[in-house]
């Protein structure tokens, strides 16, 4: 009896044994082969620790050229190893591999990450403009996941699109309610700045372009702050309280009736001008006709006193002669 027994305990501790191994290598060998997209990077830690490249920093890259010297010191983060697309990769159990795709992602400027509920649902951003009226903003942003600061990205914040939106919209509300017109603008809206200057919505739509650049430039160093680059924002539209939209529309509508009128009114005085100075060059023309056979005539008697004491008295004798001929009746005076 002790003789089958012993057999039979040492296969199953065999069997306990080789399902050990196999169940080591699937868990922690074949498991630790993993493979990286092509629109996606991988930063790897060991025990917690992400690998890094010596002792160098995001300071040393040219992602950090747009922050301040007060903000260098504060976003200074290691610069790790990217592991780029392909494998298979390997990694042991203690290690713990990050993906994130870097492809460029478009979400609305009111959407909040953290409450999908708020800002009308993510659709529609509220902001104050410099004369008290709360607009509300519609447009996209843009933005990547920048590679070269995956530190930021991975480990830096809790949340970094929450932290970028929220600096965005700070941003943006902070420019809404000092914006003013240019002052070379104003002054070229041919005598209607005075008009609508007060009126800062006007001001603002006709500025989205230079209000969008504006955002661009404030925005160009969060990939060094959060890790995230933002390839663009395009704010598409601002529009006023309904109780103040007929106010701006009729507003705007003087205001280009009035423009209309001053454009018509240079017009005809540039066509008064123009057809002035073609009178002045007519007129200049027939004087200029009728003096030219005078100083040719001025120019023959001189040419002819010049010839001789007898050559003018004879040309004077010819032309009395020839107004003799051509006269119809002639009057003399009496010697007596």
């Amino acid at each position: 009896m002790v003789g089958i027994i012993q057999p039979h305990t040492t296969m199953i501790l065999l069997g306990m044994f080789v399902g050990f191994v196999a169940w080591f290598l699937v868990r922690y060998l074949m498991a630790g082969i993993y493979t990286v997209d092509q629109n996606e990077r991988a930063v790897k830690t060991a025990f917690g620790r992400a690998e890094r490249i010596g002792s160098q920093t995001t300071l040393d890259d040219p992602v950090s050229e747009m922050l301040t010297e007060e903000e260098r010191p504060r976003y200074c983060y290691p610069q790790v190893r990217v592991i780029p697309p392909g494998g298979p990769y390997f990694k042991w159990p203690w290690e713990k591999v990050y993906k994130t795709s870097i492809a460029v992602q478009t979400v609305s400027m009111a959407y909040d990450p953290e409450d999908a509920d708020a800002n009308e649902g993510g659709t529609r951003l509220s902001a104050v403009t410099k004369d008290q009226l709360d607009t509300g903003l519609i447009g996209q942003l843009r933005f990547r996941i920048s590679e070269r600061n995956l530190y930021a990205w991975f480990f830096g914040v809790r949340n970094p699109i929450a932290h970028v939106m929220g600096f965005f919209i700070s941003v943006l509300r902070e420019r809404i309610a000092n914006f003013e017109a240019p002052a070379v603008e104003l002054a070229a809206d041919d005598g209607m700045a005075a008009a609508v200057a007060g009126i800062s919505i006007n001001d603002l739509r006709k500025n989205l372009s230079s209000l969008n650049e504006h955002m661009d430039r404030e925005c160009a160093g969060a990939a060094a702050r959060y890790g995230i680059a933002l390839d663009a924002s395009l704010i598409t539209s601002i529009d006023p309280p309904p109780e103040v939209e007929s106010a701006l529309a009729a507003i705007n509508t003087a205001h280009n009736q009035v423009s209309s009128d001053i454009s018509l009114a240079q017009a005809h005085a540039d066509q008064k001008i123009v057809q002035s100075r073609r009178a002045v060059e007519i007129e200049t023309l027939n004087a200029q006709a009728e003096v030219e056979p005078l100083l040719a005539l001025a120019g023959q008697i001189s040419s002819l006193q010049t010839s001789g004491d007898a050559v003018l008295p004879s040309y004077l004798r010819n032309v009395k002669l020839s107004l003799f001929g051509k006269a119809g009746q002639v009057i003399l005076e009496d010697p007596r």
